[in-house]
């Protein structure tokens, strides 16, 4: 029986964080043991030290708990796992910092995704991604210590249901997806009420780029000795994205085209996605949802309000799979951005790289 973990939170008053600490609370094989935050912060009791944003109240235990610096000192050198929800700006020097203390950390920010040993993994996709780890390890002359970084919001909600469409079919040529963006996904204070209001703003910055590479990172593979990462060559991936007024979730408008010929018809491709099963639903790892991908047979679905909280957050959920008059198939996809699109892949990242043996 696998024994609870220490767990670390960097970033822990910011809105990441706050996830984290939720996400935490309500699964046993977790015990939040450090919180770390901004020097302004460091010293208070955390509910004192915050400003809560989410729905449900601070966990009385995590209430009363002091608040450190993200220093890998103290507490955080007794923990097991390090989750960060660190904003970009300050989270690289951080990171690294906690790297070399020979910590495990499971990094939500942007920092680390580009290099070549940092895994970019979304549990339900590419958790094979997770043996270029033993390369990482060497390199920093790490014993038990890795870092590990979870994909951009949007990436995440995409990557699942192209994996599935990949595994069966083969690979994809061309991917346009057009997306419409949940304000939590900017952070707080986020995006100006005068922006957001009765209005759509169709640019968010470095977002699309991100899509577009990462997904190549995700859904490629590793050389054959397992220490760099084969991105997908044949594969073109083109991203618009938007900002809506939309508390939570990610809605994503996707077209496909495939290289096999005659390309599957929407009834294969809906059948490959209702029976796609990950690794994460393999082990049993306690978060991963009872189904990967939900596909929903209405027409006007998925819809953010109605379907973000399918498999507590951790689902993707798939609709309108229809022919495509200019690629293949085009369907629309879901995705809670707070959840599977952010912290909630960190926790189950972690779950996973309990079961292959990277944590204790």
């Amino acid at each position: 029986m696998p024994h609870v973990l220490k767990a670390g939170i960097l970033g822990a008053t910011g809105t990441v964080g706050q996830r984290f600490i939720l996400l935490l609370s309500q699964y046993p094989g977790f015990s939040i043991h450090a919180l770390g935050a901004s020097p302004r912060s460091a010293g208070k009791t955390y509910a004192k030290a915050t400003k809560w944003k989410m729905s449900q109240p601070i966990p009385k235990p995590v209430q009363s708990m002091i608040v450190h610096t993200c220093e890998p000192t103290g507490a955080f050198l007794e923990c097991d796992v390090v989750f960060s929800g660190l904003d970009a700006d300050v989270a690289g020097d951080i990171e690294m910092a906690f790297l070399k203390a020979d910590l495990g950390i499971f990094s939500n920010a942007k920092n680390y995704r580009t290099h070549d040993d940092v895994p970019l993994i979304v549990p339900l996709t590419n958790p094979e991604h997770f043996d270029l780890l033993a390369h990482q390890r060497s390199k920093h002359q790490l014993k038990k210590g890795f870092l590990v970084t979870n994909a951009n919001c949007s990436t995440s909600g995409l990557v699942v249901p192209l994996k599935a469409l990949q595994d069966a079919f083969g690979p994809l040529s061309r991917v346009i997806v057009t997306t419409m963006q949940a304000v939590s996904g900017a952070g707080y204070p986020g995006v100006s009420s005068l922006d957001i209001f009765d209005n759509v703003v169709p640019y968010i910055g470095g977002e699309e780029p991100k899509m577009e590479w990462e997904t190549l990172k995700i859904l490629g593979g590793l050389n054959q000795d397992q220490t760099a990462f084969e991105f997908l060559k044949g594969t073109k991936v083109s991203a618009t994205c938007n900002r809506v007024p939309v508390l939570d979730g990610h809605t994503e408008c996707v077209s496909v085209e495939f290289e096999r010929r005659p390309a599957p018809s929407p009834e294969e491709v809906i059948a490959v996605l209702e029976n796609y099963r990950s690794e994460a639903q393999e082990l049993g790892c306690s978060s991963a949802p009872e189904q990967a991908i939900i596909v929903s047979r209405e027409d006007d679905r998925p819809q953010p309000r109605l379907d973000r909280d399918n498999g507590n957050g951790y689902s993707v959920t798939v609709g309108r799979v229809r022919p495509c008059n200019v690629f293949d198939i085009k369907f629309t996809l879901l995705v809670h951005n707070t959840i599977l699109g952010a912290a909630g892949s960190g926790v189950l990242l972690a779950e996973l790289a309990q079961k292959k043996g990277l944590l204790p």
